[in-house]
């Protein structure tokens, strides 16, 4: 939706995934989105340089989030929200529904 504004799809990608899940890595994003690593890893690379995300080490992995010092953060997220409300409804649930710990065995769904 963001795509032309943007100026990549995966960026927008990016972007919402960290706005539903508050951080997240570039596996763990791409895997979200049945995409290949490299696009993933340079898109957060370029929104790291522009200061608009902000990363940090932990182990081997790089977590990244968005920049609370970044001058128009609050606006971007208020524009990505937007978008969100014109997604597929399936989509927005996916993106917003993050479960990181498996189901207790036996559990029903």
């Amino acid at each position: 939706m963001l795509e032309p504004l943007l100026g990549s799809k995966n960026r927008e990608r990016v972007l919402q995934y960290l706005l539903a899940r508050g951080e997240g890595y570039a596996k763990e994003i791409a895997d979200f989105y049945d995409v290949a690593l490299d696009p993933i890893q340079k898109q957060l690379e370029r929104l790291e340089l522009g200061g608009v995300l902000v990363s940090r080490q932990i182990g081997r992995m790089r977590l990244y989030s968005f920049n609370p010092r970044y001058a128009f953060a609050e606006e971007v997220k208020k524009l990505l929200e937007r978008a969100r409300e014109f997604y597929p409804p399936e989509e927005r649930e996916r993106l917003v529904m993050g479960r990181k710990r498996p189901r207790r065995k036996g559990k029903p769904l």
